[in-house]
């Protein structure tokens, strides 16, 4: 490798790490703003909501404070469909019969 190649390798190699430690320093800063709160839920509703992230690919605390924030921002929308709803309802008679 030439000097000037080595130098850009090394600069492109120093600009990834720094935009890794920003984007790990943005997520400590997020984390350590946010409280936990712990709420119990009936098994079928957790496990509906394990499944909606996982379809969406996100985490599951992801898709809870997404649907919190908009129950709490915007309580005149939906936070679920009504095809959502009847689903749950159907998977909480069938766990409970």
């Amino acid at each position: 490798m030439t000097g000037n190649a080595t130098r850009t390798r090394r600069d492109a190699i120093r600009a990834e790490y720094a935009a890794e430690e920003a984007e790990a320093a943005e997520a400590e800063a997020l984390e350590n703003e946010q409280a936990v709160v712990s709420v119990r839920v009936p098994a079928s509703l957790a496990e509906s909501l394990k499944a909606r992230a996982s379809a969406e690919h996100i985490p599951t605390s992801a898709l809870i404070r997404r649907i919190l924030t908009r129950a709490v921002h915007d309580p005149e929308t939906p936070v679920l469909t009504v095809e959502q709803v009847e689903e749950i309802a159907r998977r909480v008679f069938r766990e409970s019969a």
